[in-house]
């Protein structure tokens, strides 16, 4: 990476993500499995008030269990899960005029939910504070938007398809 910093790029990854991306090019692996991971660790963290109201009105399952359950799925099974998406990604792009090199697949997928981890972040308050309802369901829709968004412009910014 240059000298930007990460924090301004996830902003900026908001607004110009195919050019945030296209400007991450080569990055090496080490570095794209800590950017996956940080994202994962984002992720855990963003879960914690959702379990911790959820074992307050429901002290059955406690708040340990959830969130060592938690624990297993977003920092051992996503890591995997996003490795093969990646790849599968990477693969069916072959069969378009557009094909993405497998690192390249890696970079825009592992980027773009390390971009959109703020507003996981905003999600994760809002099932903790407010629980289920439109607050919640308009968070969630707006990160899972970001992520596509930030995505597709990824990959298409590092297939050459501008």
């Amino acid at each position: 990476m240059s000298q930007a910093g990460i924090v301004p790029r996830i902003l900026q990854s908001w607004w110009a993500p195919g050019r945030v991306v296209a400007s991450l090019r080569g990055m090496p692996d080490r570095v794209l499995i800590v950017v996956l991971m940080t994202a994962m660790l984002i992720f855990l963290i963003a879960q914690a008030p959702g379990h911790a109201r959820a074992a307050q009105l429901q002290p059955d399952v406690p708040l340990g269990a959830r969130m060592g359950g938690a624990l297993l799925a977003v920092m051992f099974i996503m890591p995997l899960v996003a490795y093969g998406v990646a790849a599968l990604v990477a693969a069916l792009s072959r069969l378009t005029p557009w094909p993405v090199a497998p690192q390249d697949s890696r970079l825009a997928l592992f980027w773009a939910l390390l971009a959109v981890a703020p507003a996981m972040l905003l999600a994760g308050l809002t099932a903790g504070l407010v629980g289920p309802g439109r607050a919640l369901t308009l968070t969630q829709s707006l990160a899972g938007l970001g992520f596509l968004c930030i995505w597709g412009a990824g990959l298409r910014s590092l297939a050459g398809g501008r």
